[in-house]
């Protein structure tokens, strides 16, 4: 058996051009092993190799195969790298790749028995780029083989410079969510974030319109007016940040579902301290009571009647400058929810420092007479909402871990609802 899998002999063969090589390769493994035409099957090599290989030897490797591997059955993938071809094959007593490599005319080169090699599908992964205002959108496509189920999940990050996996630490939440979603029949775009891919175009003018807003709309628009995605329900997936600002991406992009995930109902700037004196008692070290008391003074300036458009951004939290934040203190999320009349999906760990249960209960109080909006608390999950147990902590990112299950089948049962 091991002669037989290491078998590998040249071959050429005449054939029509109107044929492909999938097509060539699937006729001659079948003229082979299925019609046992050993003599027409012998007529595809070319005349240096089949005189080392004459039709009786063919006739013997073929008959030894079959009594090894039991009879050929069926062709059930084709995968190609390059001009190796890849044909996982069904036999009787087991499964095996026949591999051929073809030359540039289209002839075939090479034949072997391999244990089956594992492709990703080239029409499950597109790289997509999107045009958004001046920049291009780097991104992920996933769309699943069948594709039936017409609906297309646009996910929206957090704040941060963030890749379009949402990598944290050890971490990659969108990536998780989108795999998912394709295993179930569900297509998904994933970006870069602009400010990780164009970071030199974010100035003291630019927004949370510019970092998170205007491409989560643009992508909306691109698949909404593609007609390839005709009759397609576009639905945006918004976590941290994205799900805060989702109502505006929502007044804009007029999806059909919205999914907000661990999204904060109060001003930022006030989360921001509660952030800071949390992670002050879990770590002094690392952040110190000055810190927290920085935080407290910028919080409490911004808040108040003397901030304006010309304050520097030293004097403000997280160093954003004065158009940012005037953005921020001017948008009002909870008022803003109510204007949307689709279904909307809310999600909150109850691990999550970050963002809590007490924003999760403002959304739900906001929404308490809206029959669509859906909410879902989750005890033992993170902000990134992955599975955990103890105090929670940044340490906690730094763990490698997989985003929830159950989390992940009633997203799934929200979206096909």
């Amino acid at each position: 058996m091991k002669k037989l899998l290491t078998l590998f002999f040249t071959v050429y063969a005449m054939f029509s051009f109107s044929q492909d090589r999938k097509e060539i390769g699937d006729t001659f493994i079948r003229t082979l092993l299925a019609d046992k035409n050993i003599e027409k099957a012998h007529a595809y090599f070319d005349p240096s190799v089949a005189g080392q290989i004459p039709v009786e030897q063919l006739k013997s490797i073929t008959e030894q195969l079959q009594t090894q591997l039991g009879e050929f059955k069926n062709i059930l993938e084709v995968n190609n790298q390059g001009n190796i071809y890849y044909y996982y094959t069904e036999f009787e007593k087991t499964k095996l790749d026949i591999q051929l490599t073809f030359a540039e005319n289209n002839k075939m080169l090479g034949f072997f028995l391999v244990p089956h090699k594992t492709f990703e599908k080239p029409d499950e992964k597109t790289t997509l780029k999107i045009k958004s205002d001046d920049i291009e959108l780097n991104g992920t496509l996933l769309v699943p083989p069948s594709n039936d189920k017409k609906r297309l999940v646009i996910f929206v990050h957090g704040s941060g410079a963030h890749d379009r996996d949402e990598t944290i630490g050890e971490n990659k939440p969108f990536k998780d969510i989108a795999e998912y979603l394709l295993h179930n029949g569900i297509a998904s775009y994933r970006y870069d974030k602009r400010n990780y891919s164009y970071p030199e175009t974010f100035n003291e003018k630019s927004t949370v319109e510019e970092e998170t807003i205007n491409d989560a709309v643009n992508a909306a628009s691109y698949f909404k007016n593609n007609p390839d995605y005709k009759g397609y329900e576009i639905i945006i997936l918004g976590h941290s940040q994205g799900a805060y600002m989702m109502p505006e991406i929502a007044k804009r992009a007029q999806a059909s579902k919205y999914i907000f995930m661990a999204g904060n109902a109060r001003p930022l700037q006030n989360l921001l301290v509660e952030q800071y004196e949390y992670l002050h008692t879990i770590d002094p070290a690392k952040v110190p009571a000055e810190a927290v008391q920085e935080i407290k003074k910028q919080v409490t300036f911004l808040n108040s009647s003397e901030f304006n458009v010309n304050s520097p951004a030293s004097e403000l939290p997280l160093g954003q400058s004065a158009a940012y934040w005037k953005y921020v203190k001017d948008y009002n999320q909870l008022n803003e929810v109510k204007k949307i009349k689709v279904p909307m999906f809310f999600a909150q760990g109850g691990r999550d420092y970050q963002v809590t249960e007490k924003d999760f209960n403002l959304w739900k109080q906001a929404l308490k007479n809206n029959k669509a909006a859906v909410f879902m608390f989750y005890p033992s999950l993170s902000h990134l909402f992955i599975a955990g147990s103890g105090k929670p902590s940044p340490k906690d990112y730094d763990t490698k871990g997989k985003v929830d299950e159950q989390f992940l089948r009633d997203l799934i049962q929200f979206i096909l609802k």
